[in-house]
């Protein structure tokens, strides 16, 4: 039996007895932490209950270990004949889990309360919505036809240039 879960915007896959580290959660070591973020779980069976996009009422039950830090990383800027150079380093806060339990139904979570009873004007309403006989959209109308093209105005006319005048040419009789 495994379960998908989400926690710290990561998922992670995870089965009983699991050690997981995850982003930081809460609690002292030796808490006991409950999961409800569960994406999916598949039974013993091999069966694979798949939520939209959790499943309700199901948790994943986990034991805190420690509070611990994830190794250091080195975050170095440079753009090259800028002159300029950044160098930071970052250490992860991380949560070590051990999953103690998975169960599909909600163990020991409060059920969601249910909404009151609509009150008897909005009752028949839907009522009559319902028994009313349901439309069907109305036909489209045919698309219009593009409407005739207005008739081209004349353009206007320019003065032409006079062509330059050419030179004396030289009259050849023969």
């Amino acid at each position: 039996m495994f379960a998908v879960i989400k926690t710290g915007g990561k998922q992670y896959k995870v089965a009983k007895d699991d050690v997981i580290k995850v982003e930081r959660l809460a609690g002292e070591a030796g808490d006991n932490v409950q999961l409800d973020q569960v994406l999916a779980i598949s039974g013993d069976d091999g069966a694979l209950s798949v939520g939209a996009p959790l499943i309700e009422g199901a948790i994943v039950s986990a034991t805190l270990l420690e509070q611990a830090r994830a190794d250091k990383i080195v975050v170095f800027k440079k753009k090259r004949r800028q002159n300029y150079r950044r160098k930071a380093g970052h250490r992860q806060d991380l949560t070590v889990l051990r999953i103690t339990d998975i169960a599909a139904k909600g163990a020991k979570k409060a059920a969601p309360k249910k909404a009151a009873e609509p009150k008897a004007e909005t009752a028949s309403k839907t009522e009559k919505a319902e028994d009313a006989p349901k439309k069907t959209a109305p036909k489209k109308a045919a698309p219009k036809k593009a409407a005739p093209k207005k008739a081209a105005t004349p353009k206007k006319e320019t003065a032409k240039k006079a062509a330059p005048k050419k030179t004396a040419a030289k009259k050849t009789e023969e």
